[in-house]
């Protein structure tokens, strides 16, 4: 079988994600921020493209590592997730039929048995389209809000993540396929001899279940992930089927690959069915010099002091009191987003650059590789990318909502096509097997 790229599409719930001055461009849906109808609209854009999913980020607080407070987060609409996504994901699925529904949930915040129950009722709902974006949280607000002192070092998140996995996977087998008799001339409509206590007690997780929701026709949600430290990857590698990363240059992209590809390897899992997709920030228009007109549009409109605040929160060190004219010095951090950390720093934006043009540079993308071009020039980079190994696909993160959106699925999707690099047509009645080609086996 040929092989062609996957596509995911990259939201927040929010006034703005990579671009921090895209919200008040005048083609932005910003200001519907609350509005079900802005993501419904998303969805259809990116089915009618095929897409194989869209995928909520969600962080559960309003960052205040800057300054102490989140003045600047909120003024200036900074990154923030107003509305809760497993919720918008129902809306969403109720309007569209295939493409895939994903969400952040965190397992330093959330007990397993939430979390299993929630995916499994989305999996009803959607008809088998969901995916759960594993996270451990990766900040002290996010900590407090769950009743938590301060975050637990790393390499203890990731201990307690693998057990939440484990509690949680077991709940999703708790129901076998069968389960449900639904005989209504017996009065039977369950067998209850399928249908299992959990029992499961780990160091950190205990449950008992069985779970309430029955198995879901996916039967559970595809594991999706983005750590990028070594005990990350290593996550990574025993559970994830499809990974979000971050790399600036297509030898650190080619390299992660490799290594995630090892890693699943090593797990006894078949490395074809870890997806890898690096953020691509893209902006495609008819013409290059209208793309490049529409990038300098949106550029002077971002505010490099809220990119200052907003790396505070990658770096978890309070910029506010440098100086914003001078070159930052600061060179490390407790918290933070290692794989966001890394790129800033192979970027150059942590060094060389005043702060001030270090938090424009990051408002401007977050240090995401940017395509500004015609269909045709977008599509030979892809191209390039995706046949030199460098992933699998990508994580589609436009400037600008909805047009980017609008505008890549209009013109660089169908090029794509036309070199047989991406599907027509949807195959597979569940996101696994539209990512994989088979459904997932059942125990």
């Amino acid at each position: 079988m040929k092989r062609r790229m996957h596509l995911v599409g990259y939201l927040m719930a929010g006034p703005s994600w990579h671009n921090n001055g895209s919200w008040r461009h005048r083609d932005s849906d910003a200001v519907r921020a609350t509005d079900p109808a802005r993501y419904e609209h998303l969805a259809r854009v990116m089915e009618t493209a095929c897409f194989d999913a869209l995928f909520f980020v969600d962080f559960t607080g309003i960052y205040d590592i800057h300054g102490g407070n989140f003045d600047a987060t909120v003024r200036w609409a900074g990154q923030m997730c107003l509305l809760d996504p497993m919720q918008l994901l129902t809306a969403m699925a109720r309007v569209t039929k295939h493409i895939g529904l994903a969400t952040t949930m965190s397992t330093t915040g959330t007990y397993p048995f939430h979390i299993a129950r929630s995916f499994a009722t989305l999996d009803h709902i959607s008809g088998g389209r969901t995916a759960w974006n594993v996270v451990t949280s990766a900040s002290h607000t996010e900590a407090r809000n769950f009743g938590l002192a301060a975050l637990p070092d790393k390499a203890l998140r990731y201990d307690h993540a693998d057990e939440v996995l484990e509690a949680c996977f077991k709940l999703w087998q708790s129901w076998e396929p069968d389960a449900l008799r639904l005989d209504q001339a017996a009065g039977i409509y369950a067998d209850p001899s399928k249908i299992h206590y959990v029992d499961y007690e780990g160091r950190y997780v205990r449950t008992r279940g069985p779970l309430t929701t029955p198995r879901g026709p996916q039967g559970r949600p595809v594991i999706m992930q983005a750590g990028s430290s070594p005990r990350g990857r290593d996550f990574a590698g025993r559970w994830a089927e499809v990974i979000f990363t971050h790399q600036g240059e297509a030898s650190a992209m080619r390299a992660f690959c490799e290594d995630i590809k090892a890693r699943v390897a090593r797990h006894g899992r078949n490395p074809d069915h870890c997806v890898i997709l690096p953020a691509i920030d893209v902006i495609a228009a008819e013409s290059q010099t209208e793309a490049e007109d529409m990038a300098a549009e949106l550029d002077a409109l971002v505010n490099p002091e809220l990119g200052v605040a907003e790396m505070s929160l990658i770096l978890g060190h309070d910029l506010s009191a440098y100086p914003l004219d001078e070159p930052l010095a600061f060179a490390g951090g407790g918290e933070g987003i290692q794989g966001v950390l890394d790129n800033l720093r192979a970027g150059g934006a942590l060094g060389g650059l005043t702060l001030r043009e270090a938090g424009r540079r990051y408002g401007v993308n977050q240090m995401t590789p940017r395509l500004i071009g015609t269909a045709e020039s977008i599509a030979d980079r892809l191209q390039a990318m995706f046949e030199a190994g460098c992933c699998d696909g990508f994580m589609v993160v436009p400037a600008l909502s909805p047009r980017g959106y609008e505008d890549f699925c209009r013109l660089v999707v169908p090029e794509l096509q036309r070199r047989d690099l991406f599907r027509r047509e949807y195959s597979g009645r569940t996101l696994h097997e539209n990512l994989f080609g088979e459904p997932i086996q059942p125990g």
